[in-house]
């Protein structure tokens, strides 16, 4: 008895510890996309008493890469008060909070981003979106150009021009846009709706139902189209889209109510 105590004593200290994974094993981890791995290694890290900037980094980065804005703006704009330089801190500080639709605090640490040589695509595409939102189209003009020379091929760059052109009312160009953002990201459902939105608003039609579409996607589309047809001036057309959007949903589908009472249907 006492014999194997010994000997299982001994295989136990024989045994190697399991290797502690390395920061920057976390870092390519959050990279890959493999997030809950990295979660898993910056809690090992933590919890044997890491901590420091290369944690709180970490930390920032799972919280941006797993959507969770709040926590990831709050953590980067932590990090730039100690280094205000940083353009990347800013930038994800930035678009974390333009998704949080705060866009007076994105625009302020996305003009910093963009002051750096090394903003990178991502950064002015985000200046783009603000400028559409503040409807600077000169300035965004300027932020697309400037991330699309950083990135000619990048589908969300193009698909973000072509929103801007919609904004503009300039139908023809919104859909030349989308339909380049289509044939580079094939499989992008958003895209492809506003792609169909530019063309009918072109065609002046109605978008038609897709085979296997449910009743509120089916409705959320009419009613984009009967924004289409309204800012175009075609108030039947509007009115038609906003109605049939009303009687596609199967519910009382409040945006289209709205809008059809706005537009002056029934």
């Amino acid at each position: 008895m006492i014999g194997s105590a010994l000997i299982a004593l001994s295989v136990a200290a024989a045994r190697p510890e399991q290797p502690m994974p390395s920061l920057a094993e976390a870092e390519h981890a959050i990279t890959a996309g493999r997030l809950e791995q990295a979660r898993l290694m910056i809690g090992r890290a933590s919890a044997s008493g890491v901590s420091g900037t290369q944690i709180d980094r970490l930390l920032a980065d799972l919280a941006f890469a797993t959507g969770n804005n709040e926590e990831a703006q709050q953590r980067y704009q932590k990090l730039l008060a100690a280094d205000p330089a940083n353009p990347l801190l800013a930038e994800r500080a930035g678009i974390a909070a333009l998704k949080l639709g705060n866009v007076a605090t994105s625009f302020v640490l996305i003009d910093r981003a963009t002051k750096s040589p090394k903003a990178t695509w991502r950064a002015w595409n985000a200046r783009g979106v603000i400028a559409d939102l503040q409807q600077d189209w000169p300035a965004a003009g300027i932020a697309y150009a400037e991330a699309t020379r950083r990135s000619p091929d990048e589908s969300e760059i193009i698909n973000n021009q072509g929103w801007s052109q919609l904004l503009r009312g300039d139908w023809k160009r919104a859909a030349d846009a989308f339909e380049r953002a289509a044939w580079l990201d094939p499989h992008s459902a958003r895209i492809a709706n506003n792609l169909e939105l530019a063309r009918s608003a072109v065609a002046a039609e109605l978008p038609q139902r897709k085979a296997g579409e449910d009743d509120r996607a089916w409705a959320a589309r009419l009613n984009d189209a009967g924004m289409a047809a309204q800012l175009m001036g075609n108030r039947q057309r509007a009115v038609a889209a906003f109605t049939q959007a009303l009687e596609a949903s199967g519910t009382w589908y409040a945006r289209a109510a709205n809008n059809l009472q706005a537009a002056g249907g029934r």
